[in-house]
């Protein structure tokens, strides 16, 4: 394979694993109800109503500020495609956008980690016992559940 197109090959896979990587982020979204971190808090660390009522307030800001990363993790991938149909190879653009893409995923990554430390901050030790455990059970699976 000549290297530019192996090197173009990377770029167009790197977008595509962005893109996988904040579809499969967006199914242990907490707030996305229905997610297996959601029901974690809500159905099975017996919340008080205070604990309630604070989680599900961090969970509508964190929805927020999700919704404007993706955006920009959307834009940074177009601007990626774009720039590999300008250069058709690693070039200066290409190699711009994939910093770009890179980039929004990393603050994606450090929001979504801010948000779970968030609602863990909000639970009692017991009950942060079984929620760190999910977690690193949910980050250390092969098949991610």
């Amino acid at each position: 394979m000549a290297p530019v197109l192996r090197y173009v090959l990377v770029a167009v896979l790197s977008a595509a694993v962005a893109l996988g990587a904040s579809h499969l982020a967006q199914g242990w979204m907490p707030a996305r109800h229905g997610s297996e971190l959601h029901q974690l808090v809500h159905g099975k660390l017996n919340l008080t109503p205070d604990q309630d009522r604070e989680i599900r307030r961090l969970e509508q800001d964190f929805a927020k500020t999700r919704k404007g990363l993706d955006a920009r993790l959307r834009a940074a991938n177009i601007a990626l495609a774009k720039a590999i149909e300008r250069e058709h190879k690693i070039g200066p653009q290409v190699t711009g956008a994939v910093d770009s893409s890179h980039m929004a995923m990393g603050e994606l990554q450090k929001a979504t980690l801010a948000h779970v430390f968030a609602m863990r901050a909000v639970l009692t030790p017991q009950q942060q016992a079984i929620f760190d455990r999910e977690i690193s059970r949910a980050l250390t699976s092969a098949d991610g559940h």
